[in-house]
């Protein structure tokens, strides 16, 4: 499902309604807890929160006029979806994130590389979401990044 919007209150706005409260809760517990320094835009058709050029200057080594992506969230057809770099790029974040996850869901934790899907809304871990979010500064991310990824 994409939803072509412009900004992130347009593409609240274009979802189910159902889904609202939840992509906004998400929204706000990542803004609240992301470190200084990511800022929020739409990416690839999502709500992101990127690395700014004002702070990496050659941007995602794909399209280099884009900001260096790190978190992002959209709502699927099936599933709410977070798509965090961090857990795709350090094993680190990935095992401590795998472990803790139970601690938070009853449900099976279903992720692929960077995609974790959330097919029951209501059971969201946002506690779990805040914590992930602080463990990767925009400083380290820029490092794990050229290391990891960019190469």
């Amino acid at each position: 499902m994409t939803i072509k919007a412009a900004n992130p209150e347009e593409y609240l706005s274009a979802i189910p309604e159902e889904r609202v409260p939840y992509m906004t809760k998400l929204r706000e517990t990542i803004s609240a807890n992301i470190p200084e320094g990511f800022e929020e835009c739409m990416q690839y058709n999502m709500i992101s929160f990127a690395v700014p050029h004002s702070l990496y200057l050659d941007g995602y080594h794909c399209k280099p006029t884009d900001r260096l992506p790190f978190v992002s969230i959209a709502s699927q057809k099936n599933f709410i979806a977070l798509y965090h770099m961090g857990i795709y790029a350090n094993p680190e974040i990935m095992e401590w994130f795998v472990e803790e996850y139970p601690k938070h869901c009853k449900r099976k934790l279903d992720m692929g590389k960077s995609c974790i899907r959330f097919k029951k809304m209501e059971e969201i871990p946002y506690d779990l979401i805040a914590e992930l979010m602080q463990k990767i500064s925009v400083k380290d991310w820029i490092k794990i990044y050229e290391a990891t990824i960019k190469k």
